[in-house]
């Protein structure tokens, strides 16, 4: 009997290694060894056309010694970390309106989120025009003469404004599912005690919600900093650089200067930087989060 069972163990775990082969080969050939071929990539100069050489650290000094690679960090930062705030805050606001189940609540939430599963692609070529300078709706509903993605001034702040927009839908939904499990009794009992609608917002409310809004923080502001198609459609960088990241200037390097190198090694330190930003915000949880304080 315990023979039996021990070949129905195997055959169990056989079976089970057969099912997750295809997924684990997937990840080593798609994942992992592009990985590391990249990650050696960053020591050398090669322009995919001639000899790989090894360089060293050069290409490290080059891009952290270059005012540009300086200009295109402060752009990723200022996208991203606006994005973050307005992309978390518009859809909490959002979510505790829709939570008072309004007439109409339903529509509304289909309404913000069909943007995020539109295509970028198809968002981009919209908002363009929307944001035209001759025949955009925005110049002729405020009657007003600005030239928004070819202005330095502007093309940062529209790019913003768009991903805003796009992210709104889904960070409601997710904030939506956090605020649908927090105890109405709770809540009931703060109006009983005569809080105000803002003091149960801002004293029940938020902390209950905050591990939820500590992951839309977290998956939000590590997907603003890898930013390409946005960019890649609307401004290409432009104008002057003001809208260049970090991610758009890796596939520049790569695929239009050639400059494999240099592009892998602007590749590992972005990702060394949402390493630290992500250890950084996992180090705060315990604060930011309710459920997870220290007794």
């Amino acid at each position: 009997m315990d023979s039996i069972d021990k070949l129905h163990k195997k055959y169990n775990l056989i079976t089970a290694l057969l099912f997750i082969l295809p997924a684990v080969i997937g990840i080593f050939i798609f994942v992992i060894i592009p990985v590391i071929f990249s990650f050696s990539l960053s020591f050398t100069d090669w322009d995919l056309l001639n000899n790989i050489k090894f360089v060293g650290l050069n290409n490290y000094k080059s891009i952290l010694t270059d005012n540009l690679f300086w200009k295109m960090l402060c752009n990723t930062f200022v996208y991203a970390i606006s994005v973050s705030i307005f992309g978390v805050i518009i859809p909490l606001v959002l979510a505790c309106i829709l939570n008072n189940k309004i007439r109409g609540s339903e529509l509304y939430k289909t309404a913000y989120f069909i943007p995020f599963i539109t295509p970028m692609i198809v968002i981009a070529l919209v908002w363009q025009w929307i944001f035209d300078p001759n025949i955009g709706c925005i110049n002729s509903l405020l009657n007003l003469h600005i030239n928004w993605l070819y202005d330095k001034a502007y093309a940062m702040p529209v790019l913003i404004v768009v991903s805003v927009w796009k992210l709104i839908g889904y960070n409601m939904i997710i904030l939506l599912s956090g605020l649908a499990s927090i105890n109405q009794e709770v809540l009931e009992a703060s109006k009983i005690d005569g809080a105000t609608e803002f003091d149960t917002f801002r004293h029940v409310t938020v902390p209950m919600l905050a591990s939820t809004i500590f992951f839309v923080v977290v998956i939000t502001s590590i997907s603003s900093f890898q930013v390409f198609d946005l960019i890649y459609m609307m401004t290409q960088g432009g104008p002057e650089n003001s809208t260049m990241v970090l991610v758009y200037a890796i596939y520049k390097y790569a695929f239009e200067y050639f400059d494999v190198g240099r592009a892998s090694a602007i590749a590992y330190v972005l990702f060394a930087i949402i390493f630290v930003l992500v250890l950084f915000q996992w180090k705060l949880r315990k604060r930011m989060v309710y459920s997870e304080e220290e007794s």
